[in-house]
């Protein structure tokens, strides 16, 4: 401890830096998953995406990204094995931070979308165990984590699956499909103001002295989802479609009609990335800052509103340099996406991310996103994949946690020689 009381202003200065550096890698990599889709189908430009995207994550950090950093925090390494060693824990997350961003940055310069997810836990672990051996890490908390990465696609996949079914059969499959887009249209914009305003006002604002209570919560959530609702309606209303054109000329025009949902479903996504990624940077920084600050380890670190701030800048920061490299990547090679395809998946992405980040577990956003595009697919058959695209993702995937423990390990003996 009297390494850090020597070094407290150092210790502050790498603490703070790890985070952003952590945060702009998510914001290059796993935030620019969330656009991803909207670029894909053609509904938005780039240069729309970042703007959109960047305010979006932005606000789902600051507003909902509380809940997931604790289990970062505290939920993987044993803190109570390092309560005579408080410098090495440091060491450990200002090494895991460090070692999180190389590998997101050199993933996200190449156009790779890698899990975030993967790439922090695995770089906790490497340092943890680095520090005090292989007990330091909680194996059981690990092994809850890798189950939900795995379940991640699968329930992005399923729920993409069954949104596309359902605009096929109640859109696509009748006899006016315009009157139905129209008519459906705003139900499934109301169902994605009301899940991402629920759990906004029921797990994440808290995080910045918020409280609603149960009542309050579900009829502002309501509320919400039925403006939303109501403004997609008047966005469809302005459109100019030719109702009496030939089949194939119909379903262009229900494209369109979908265009607007996809800017909402779009900034959906992203609030929904921002509030569950933003946890993957700030969750280690706050460690070192409670260490700092209390001179011992405790079995909760605080997220405080200027730590999700200060995680909130990162991500927006690598929105904005690397993020297009990764949203061409999931947007244009793993299935041809059109609007109402590009909705499905969305939202789908929306929902299971969202929900996820309200349960305080550190899903895998990139699996989420990954796995709704090709239940979209699927929905085509299989042949509407690009198997080889997708082959190479999930192997990336493999990759990741190898790569982020080992960074994570090699930093930690730097940071430990540095200072010894």
């Amino acid at each position: 401890m009297e390494i850090i009381e020597q070094h407290q202003t150092l210790f502050y200065v790498l603490a703070v830096a790890g985070g952003l550096y952590m945060t702009w890698g998510i914001g290059a990599n796993g935030v620019a998953v969330a656009m991803g889709t909207s670029v894909g189908s053609g509904a938005i430009t780039v240069r729309h995406a970042l703007v959109l995207a960047a305010i979006m994550a932005f606000c789902g950090a600051y507003l909902a990204g509380g809940e997931v950093a604790d289990t970062i925090s505290t939920g993987i390494i044993d803190a109570r094995l390092f309560e005579q060693v408080p410098q090495l824990l440091a060491f450990a997350m200002i090494g895991a931070l460090l070692a999180a961003g190389t590998w997101l940055i050199l993933a996200s310069m190449r156009g790779w979308p890698v899990a975030t997810s993967h790439t922090i836990v695995g770089a906790v672990c490497g340092a943890g165990v680095a520090a005090l051996g292989i007990d330091a890490v909680q194996w059981d908390m690990m092994g809850e984590i890798v189950a939900s990465w795995f379940l991640s696609p699968i329930l992005g996949g399923a729920v993409a699956l069954l949104l596309t079914m359902s605009i096929r059969k109640l859109i696509f499959n009748t006899e006016d499909p315009i009157a139905k887009a129209r008519q459906w249209g705003p139900v499934y914009a109301f169902l994605v103001g009301w899940i991402v305003s629920l759990i906004t006002i029921s797990k994440g604002l808290k995080h910045v002295n918020i409280h609603l209570g149960g009542v309050e919560g579900q009829t502002l959530a309501v509320a919400i989802g039925v403006l939303l609702g109501v403004a997609v309606r008047l966005m469809m209303n302005r459109i100019t479609l030719d109702d009496y054109a030939d089949r194939v000329s119909q379903f262009a025009s229900v494209e369109r009609l979908f265009i607007p949902q996809m800017v909402f479903t779009g900034a959906a996504m992203a609030f929904a990335h921002g509030s569950n990624e933003v946890a993957n940077g700030i969750g280690p920084m706050a460690v070192v800052i409670q260490i700092i600050v209390t001179g011992q380890v405790s079995a909760s670190s605080a997220i405080t509103p200027s730590i999700l701030f200060i995680g909130s800048l990162g991500i927006v920061a690598g929105l904005v340099t690397y993020g297009y490299k990764v949203m061409a990547t999931v947007g244009h090679k793993i299935t041809e996406l059109t609007p109402t395809r590009a909705y499905c998946a969305t939202v789908a992405a929306a929902f299971v991310t969202v929900a996820a980040s309200g349960l305080g577990l550190p899903v895998s956003t990139t699996h989420i996103a990954v796995g709704a595009v090709m239940g979209v697919g699927i929905a085509r058959g299989i042949g509407a994949l690009d198997l080889r695209v997708v082959g190479g993702i999930i192997a990336s995937w493999f990759i990741t946690v190898p790569v982020g423990a080992l960074l994570g390990a090699i930093i930690f003996h730097c940071l430990r020689t540095a200072f010894s």
